[in-house]
């Protein structure tokens, strides 16, 4: 009888990617990139393990919509206070923190719950296709 493989933390090796995101469509690469950072792209993916890779996105800025989205999809923020909703919209959050547009996108996408945050810990988001983790040598992915 085999018995069911389960990676072990020394049979883990963990990848960095760059996805650049220039002009490509917000939900589409943030599937994507869920899937690389929770590792349903590797052959022995198990649900309940943090088996994924790093990801580095880069030209957030530049990110699309398609239709009405950039002026009807809305981002809410509230501290707990009464009266204190804060309402942005995709175009004013776009020009004051364009990385959060994708972190928000891709954390609805993640596991909630402990997993989830440690999964989310593996994503690196930059508004510019300047960013500080180029001595791994990460691997390029085109979408």
């Amino acid at each position: 009888m085999q018995d069911t493989f389960v990676p072990t933390k020394s049979f883990l090796r963990s990848k960095w990617y760059i996805i650049d995101v220039k002009d490509k469509t917000l939900g589409r690469v943030c599937t994507e990139i869920a899937n690389l950072l929770l590792g349903k792209n590797k052959p022995y993916y198990i649900p309940y393990l943090n088996i994924g890779d790093h990801v580095i996105v880069v030209n957030a800025k530049n990110i699309k919509v398609t239709g009405n989205k950039s002026k009807e999809k809305f981002y809410y923020r509230h501290s707990g206070r009464p009266g204190s909703i804060k309402i942005e919209s995709f175009r004013q959050l776009q020009n004051r923190v364009p990385e959060r547009i994708i972190e928000k996108a891709i954390k609805g996408m993640l596991p909630k719950g402990p997993l989830g945050r440690e999964v989310f810990k593996k994503l690196h988001v930059y508004s510019e296709s300047i960013h500080p983790h180029c001595s791994q040598k990460p691997e390029e992915i085109k979408f």
